[in-house]
């Protein structure tokens, strides 16, 4: 294999890692979250029982920090909400990608 079909097909694989992980979040990665009023950040590490997500939410520069940590095997989600419908919070964990997204609110 010459040097520049070498060169391709590592730019090819590299470029196709980017994409899987394009639509999730990668270990260590923060991801800013907002929740109306309550904005924080979000990440992961990969432990042996699974994805450790660690979610730190304030109220504004001067509220007193929250941090929720939780630990999900694959197919499993947590979900963060506000008491009013400003929003909820989804994460999820599908295989070895973690997704953080806003959710639907349900109406009652």
């Amino acid at each position: 294999m010459s040097i520049r079909s070498t060169l391709l097909a590592t730019a090819f694989t590299l470029g196709s890692l980017g994409l899987a992980h394009a639509n999730g979040l990668r270990p260590i990665e923060g991801q800013s979250v907002n929740l109306g009023d309550v904005s924080g950040v979000a990440y992961y590490t990969v432990q042996p029982d699974g994805f450790r997500v660690v979610t730190t939410l304030a109220q504004g520069e001067a509220g007193t920090p929250i941090r929720f940590v939780s630990v999900l095997a694959p197919g499993q989600r947590v979900v963060l909400s506000t008491p009013q419908q400003a929003g909820v919070l989804e994460i999820i964990r599908n295989g070895d990608s973690l997704v953080v997204r806003k959710a639907n609110v349900p109406s009652d």
